[in-house]
């Protein structure tokens, strides 16, 4: 069994490999906390709490998720913020 933080690495991996969300798209894409937004609203299952640019498809995909792999991506977008932080700072 993956333990919590491998299984957020692999799920950050997959948005920049499959999706091409790179740290480059999300400091281009993203305006400030909308990644960390994303996120809270994920864990909370709030759609009023997305991000008004991202799109309602690919969110509706998200939120119809377990609870336990909402916190997954979650995480890994916590890790996206990060890194668009760090590369704007």
């Amino acid at each position: 069994m993956k333990t919590g933080i491998e299984l957020i690495a692999d799920e950050r991996k997959e948005q920049i490999e499959k999706h091409g969300r790179t740290i480059e798209h999300d400091v281009r894409e993203n305006a400030d906390k909308q990644l960390r937004d994303a996120a809270t609203a994920l864990i909370n299952k709030d759609y009023h709490a997305l991000p008004n640019s991202w799109k309602f498809a690919l969110c509706s995909k998200m939120m119809d998720k377990l609870y336990y792999e909402r916190l997954i991506i979650a995480g890994a977008l916590i890790a996206a913020e990060i890194d668009r932080l760090q590369v704007n700072t």
